[in-house]
């Protein structure tokens, strides 16, 4: 009887160590402090390496943005698919994107901010970008099919949406709601009375 020999995970590639290590230098010490050299050092390799992937520091900020996106569509997909209600998905929706806000605040700040001013100067963070609206898109569109929300351009009340989401999350990521949410839970309980107020404004008259 021969012994079967365990399976060993493959190292992670050079490109997934930098970015992984960018999002840790961003949740540190913020974008102002961010460069290539600082990346290469958090990731134990030459300063020369981040440049075999990434152009500039652009380059790998939008890559990050990206990877960002695709972690929140992950989660929007996993919700989508595991709730049966149109309008019951919405609102988880809404908690999702805060609770991911305080998860990954690095990510969202990237995601968000000025520091990657031409996403379309990067098509794979543009399309990022654009399926995870349209998974949004998709809800609002359902929800009106189900009668839950009003009638109009799907596009337009995904916009109202999300902007105020957003907004509760940018809030809570930069400690602006700090009397009003101490701890996780709290944000929490807090995004879905917020999720449930946008529910309100988004029904039918």
């Amino acid at each position: 009887m021969t012994r079967r020999s365990k399976a060993v995970a493959p190292p992670a590639s050079l490109r997934d160590t930098l970015l992984e290590a960018a999002a840790a230098l961003i949740a540190k010490k913020g974008l102002q402090g961010f460069s290539l050299r600082e990346v290469a050092r958090r990731a134990h390799v030459s300063e020369a390496a981040p440049y075999w992937h990434f152009a500039d520091r652009e380059a790998i900020l939008a890559a990050v943005a990206e990877r960002g996106f695709g972690e929140m569509a992950g989660r929007m997909t996993a919700i989508r698919e595991s709730i049966a209600r149109p309008r019951d998905r919405l609102h988880a929706l809404g908690v999702a994107y805060v609770r991911f806000a305080l998860d990954h605040p690095s990510y969202l700040r990237v995601m968000f901010g000025s520091e990657v001013p031409d996403k379309a100067a990067h098509p794979g963070l543009a399309e990022a970008g654009a399926r995870t609206f349209d998974l949004l898109v998709q809800t609002i569109v359902e929800c009106q099919a189900a009668g839950d929300v009003k009638r109009g351009d799907p596009v337009e009340l995904a916009v109202a949406a999300w902007s105020t989401v957003h907004g509760l999350a940018a809030l809570l990521v930069d400690g602006r709601l700090a009397d009003h949410a101490r701890g996780a839970a709290e944000a929490e309980r807090l995004a879905g009375r917020v999720a449930d107020t946008l529910r309100t404004g988004l029904a039918p008259r």
